[in-house]
């Protein structure tokens, strides 16, 4: 039966500098020797991780948390964020002086020229800070964009957006997605296409926004590395990115 692995990639693929390590790409090269297709599925935009499918030789992949899914190098899905509902939450953060990252597949801009906030975590992915932009979002598909505030001001934007899912990948800033978009719906997209059973799909993966994945896919394989409830969710728990988790979750399953 031919099999699919979907990788996450920061704490995943890559590891805690965000380098891609010896055994993960030994790995990568073996599992395709073996006829298994690779994918990746993360919360990143295309744009943010083009050297990564250069190195890895991957054309599918599913990005923004599921609301962009490219199969052999064509998008098969798309799923934009609401632009009537991106100008009212535009419209509130500009009150809670809550800066916003606005993104396509090919770019992102900022609504403010600069704040530490974007700065810190955007730093954390290796990424500067966007340009300003404060009309992007008009007239153009945005798959998701990023909101920067701290964890107890989150409760502004909740039950204001309900048409929103808003997902915190770090203590500065969350994920805005279309309400119940999500890896798991990105990867069923893409198993269509190539007339895959979930039985026969693996994930691997470390965040908050890979719990539906991991639950929803045939196996699910958190990293050492991962939140408590990616662990929960997963069948498998491997070791640490840093510590050939990828190579060794892949052994452990017999993949390689």
């Amino acid at each position: 039966m031919k099999k699919i692995v979907f990788f996450d990639i920061d704490g995943t693929l890559l590891d805690h500098e965000k380098k891609l390590p010896i055994s993960t790409k030994n790995a990568i090269r073996l599992l395709k020797e073996n006829g298994v297709f690779v994918a990746i599925a993360t919360g990143r935009a295309p744009f943010m991780f083009e050297g990564l499918r250069e190195e890895l030789d991957i054309d599918s992949f599913v990005s923004f948390n599921g609301q962009y899914v490219v199969f052999e190098k064509k998008a098969i899905y798309e799923n934009p964020l609401n632009e009537s509902g991106m100008e009212k939450l535009y419209q509130k953060a500009l009150i809670n002086k809550h800066p916003l990252v606005f993104m396509t597949e090919k770019t992102m801009k900022s609504s403010v020229k600069h704040h530490p906030f974007i700065e810190t975590s955007l730093g954390s992915l290796n990424f500067l800070h966007p340009e300003e932009d404060l009309h992007f979002y008009v007239n153009r598909k945005l798959y998701q964009s990023l909101l920067f505030c701290e964890s107890q001001d989150e409760h502004i934007y909740l039950d204001a957006f309900p048409n929103f899912d808003f997902i915190r990948w770090h203590p500065y800033s969350v994920d805005i997605l279309p309400k119940g978009g999500s890896k798991a719906e990105g990867i069923k997209k893409m198993i269509d296409q190539l007339g895959f059973e979930l039985k026969d799909v693996y994930a691997f993966g470390d965040g908050l926004n890979d719990l539906e994945m991991l639950k929803e896919v045939g196996t699910g394989v958190a990293m050492g590395n991962g939140v408590p409830e990616a662990k929960q969710h997963a069948d498998l728990i491997t070791t640490d990115v840093s510590n050939n988790g990828i190579w060794n979750g892949l052994k452990e399953l017999q993949l390689i």
